[in-house]
Parts: structure tokens; sequence; C-alpha cells
């Protein structure tokens, strides 16, 4: 058995809360729906990459609080992200995110599968 004189690369990195998702489908759109309470939209990053969709944003606490006075800690404060990998083929460029009342969402058309594309020949 080894020990490892320090710790790999992965322990190291920051902590980062994960974001709590509802997904499904609505009309011809996936939806994803977070709470996001606190956070402003320019704190929050939505990302499509292929078939991922990322969510990654940060909810700072509005007061310096000393450890001695703290009771309970059950809120998260920091960065958080989420990634979910998409169940449908999806119009990149027709999504939308709207942040109202604390609760994000972020609509993805789902393209039509089976439609038909004409290949064209290579000269």
């Amino acid at each position: 058995m080894s020990t490892l004189s320090t710790p790999p690369d992965w322990l190291q990195s920051p902590k980062e809360g994960q974001l709590s998702l509802d997904v499904f489908r609505e009309k011809g759109e996936l939806v994803i729906r977070s709470l996001v309470a606190g956070v402003k939209p320019e704190d929050l990053d939505v990302s499509l990459h292929g078939d991922l969709l990322t969510i990654r944003g940060s909810r700072c606490h509005p007061q310096e609080i000393s450890d001695d006075d703290w009771y309970y800690r059950e809120c998260y404060w920091g960065g958080f992200s989420r990634s979910v990998v998409l169940p449908y083929e999806i119009a990149a460029d027709a999504i939308t995110a709207t942040l109202k009342n604390g609760i994000l969402e972020v609509r993805l058309p789902i393209r039509e599968h089976g439609k038909k594309v004409k290949v064209k020949w290579k000269e």
C-alpha cells in the first residue's frame, strides 16, 4: 500500500455546489428549470457544447458574518454548476433563458427527427 505525499489535483480544486434541476418536455421544447434565488443574470452562464448543457453561476453572501456568530449554515454560498446530457437534438440557435422570481428557465427547441437532408456531390 502506497501513501501520497500530496493529494491529487481534483482534491485541491475549490468546492463547487451542484445545482438541482427539473428537466421535462413541453410542446416541442425541452425545458430546464432551477431555483437560483439571490443570483443575478450577469452571475449566470448557460452554455451548450454538442449535447451537453452547462449552467454555472455564483451566489455571494450579502454580508460578512464571523464564524462564532453562526448557528446554522444550510444555504449554499459560492460557485455552483450543473451539466446535463440532452436527450434530444436541439436547435441551438433558438435557445432562450429567463430568470424570474429566483427561477431560471432554459427552453431548448427540439429539432425534428428524420428530416431529409440532400447530400451534395463533391467534384
